[in-house]
């Protein structure tokens, strides 16, 4: 009987391989169950129970050889059924390297021999702010196995997974080589995820006249809740546009440059809320656009054919392939046909234009996400923007959910089919929305001087807590104090917004007991931290002769402002009283010139 010398490379973070794959799978069928049990502080024991079964009469394996992808393994240890095997660890770039040779060697057709070999990482359960993050890579060859179980035990402080990926029919973690796939496993443990920022925009005005300019905050979306806690020098006012954008707005002199430093935090959701659009809002998502080409007969041909978002979602992941050598390159963007025609070239960009485009051709409304994305390993989850190093990623609307969806179709191409369709992660902040425009608002990052392009002005942090959520809302009028009787009263209501949430869009009511119309309702907007908005308000006026005091409230939500005015009659106030004096005085000027008149003539 000859001897195999049999080379298993088995790799956690780079994939399990067999690069003697096909004569050791014409000798051998292997078996796995790897069981990874994960501590309180987040350190994983993996056991690897293996069996190796021979199918031929003519070779054995003596030795056997993994190669574990982590940066940190500890504590190796290995055993066979003749007992304790001294590994051989050794470390490499990508890795480490485990030799093991065998005490009992599987000899003759059907002979198994099993094995069992453990380590501790900190690399499979990791903390990032307010979520537990397990990730176990895939298979590159799932064939070259006959069965492969992956179990995984957490300390019940975890709770239960928020969400698991592929999705299991129940939360049991227990996975088959076919779950497993290519892909692997990804597995969160949290409700929510807690962010600060830091962010500055680098303004210029070059123009030989004032300028009135926006920059984009952060804002709440059905995804997340944003606090903006300070805003250096303060905006004029900030609002919110179709996109629900936040847009603070500065006026800037001839020539002037200004800096501009936003503080806050961001609390993301997995799951979005619940936000109706009328069908007059959604057709704004299905018009074509620069880089979202949906009129275009190459785009319409796809939309006919996929017609679903998870279809158009599968086709981009499957069409595209990632190009490492453009995130840092910063080539021009191509736009959905232009990607077509290059997809080896693609970027995050074009992975998002491409499926925008198809959706709109295809009468799902869709829109693009830019803004921050966690990750720890760019190599599987790339960020493209080339200015700060930003993400970007679409979404579409669900008419069944009544809901936008969150999709990142770049991450499942890099990560080897991940699931970022069903379910996103706690890893998206976004910065801006772009649906009326392809190329506007610009995110925070974008705004740069000439000459500082690569400054860094994202900064972006895990939070441990939240500001005070409770608003700070300041109602003021100009309706004027004192009214004339007889005519209208019109004023303005001005809403501020001086806390760090945003006002959600609601009525404001105004009332009084005597002035009519005495009860009145009014639409106030979003309005942003920072922000105010302004309201149009009017009375009838009361009768001519009417001189008494009276009351109007201001109330919305919880915050009621109740304001005096006092209604006279013409002749009672300032202007009618100066009238008044005024006819005296000219009738009295008058007289008296005629009467010097009428002397004057006399003495002739």
């Amino acid at each position: 009987m000859r001897k195999l010398f049999f080379t298993l490379f088995f790799s956690i973070l780079t994939l399990f391989s067999f690069p003697q794959a096909a004569f050791a799978t014409t000798n051998f069928t292997t078996d796995y169950h790897v069981t990874y049990t994960v501590n309180e502080n987040g350190t994983t024991h993996a056991v690897i129970d293996g069996s190796l079964t021979n199918t031929s009469t003519q070779y054995y394996a003596s030795s056997y050889k993994m190669q574990v992808g982590f940066d940190t393994i500890k504590d190796v240890k290995a055993s066979d059924p003749s007992g304790p095997i001294n590994p051989v660890v050794t470390k490499v770039s990508d890795g480490y390297t485990i030799d093991l040779t065998f005490n009992k060697k599987a000899v003759g057709l059907g002979g198994k021999l099993p094995f069992t070999l453990s380590f501790d990482t900190p690399a499979v359960a990791k903390k990032y702010g307010k979520v537990w993050e397990i990730s176990i890579p895939g298979l590159s060859n799932p064939n070259d196995f006959s069965s492969f179980t992956v179990q995984i035990n957490v300390p019940p402080s975890f709770g239960p997974p928020r969400y698991i990926k592929p999705t299991q029919p129940s939360s049991a973690l227990t996975f088959t080589k076919e779950q497993l796939g290519k892909s692997g496993i990804s597995i969160a443990f949290g409700d929510k995820q807690l962010y600060a920022f830091h962010l500055t925009y680098h303004l210029t005005n070059s123009k030989p006249l004032p300028l009135k300019t926006q920059i984009a905050l952060p804002p709440s979306t059905n995804y997340q809740d944003v606090f903006i806690t300070n805003i250096s020098p303060l905006p004029s006012n900030v609002k919110t546009d179709k996109d629900g954008n936040w847009l603070a707005e500065y006026n800037l002199l001839p020539s002037q440059q200004l800096e501009v430093t936003v503080q806050g935090e961001a609390e993301v959701h997995l799951t979005p809320m619940k936000q109706e659009v009328t069908q007059a809002e959604l057709a704004e998502y299905l018009k074509p656009q620069k880089y979202w080409e949906a009129d275009q007969p190459a785009i319409r041909t796809l939309a006919a054919e996929l017609k679903t978002p998870e279809a158009i979602y599968n086709y981009v992941v499957k069409t595209l392939h990632y190009d490492f050598a453009r995130v840092t390159d910063d080539k021009p963007r191509l736009g959905a046909v232009a990607a077509l025609q290059n997809p080896n070239s693609a970027v995050c960009r074009e992975f998002t234009d491409l499926f925008i485009a198809i959706a709109r051709a295809a009468g799902i409304p869709a829109r693009e996400i830019d803004g921050f994305a966690y990750t720890e390993n760019p190599k599987q989850r790339p960020l493209s923007l080339v200015r700060d190093i930003l993400h970007e990623w679409p979404e579409y609307y669900d008419a069944q959910r009544k809901t936008w969806v969150m999709v990142d179709p770049t991450w499942s191409s890099t990560t080897g089919g991940i699931d970022y369709f069903h379910v996103l992660d706690f890893d998206h902040l976004a910065f801006v929305v772009k649906g009326r425009e392809s190329s506007y608002p610009i995110p925070a990052g974008g705004y740069k001087f000439a000459g500082n392009e690569t400054l860094k002005d994202v900064n972006v942090t895990f939070a441990d807590s939240l500001p005070d959520k409770s608003q700070a809302v300041e109602i003021s009028t100009s309706i004027a104090k004192t009214a004339m009787a007889g005519l209208p009263l019109h004023g303005k209501v001005t809403v501020e917004n001086n806390g760090s949430a945003m006002i959600p869009a609601q009525a404001l009511y105004v009332s009084s007991k005597t002035l009519s119309p005495s009860d009145q309702m009014y639409t106030v907007d979003t309005i942003p931290p920072f922000g105010k908005a302004t309201i149009d308000v009017a009375f009838h006026g009361m009768p001519f002769l009417t001189n008494t005091s009276s009351q109007f409230t201001i109330r919305l939500a919880e915050e009621t402002s109740t304001h005096d005015i006092k209604v006279v009659p013409f002749f009672l106030t300032p202007l009618g009283i100066g009238g008044i004096l005024f006819g005296i005085l000219a009738t009295f000027i008058c007289i008296i010139a005629f009467k010097v008149r009428r002397l004057r003539l006399f003495r002739r």
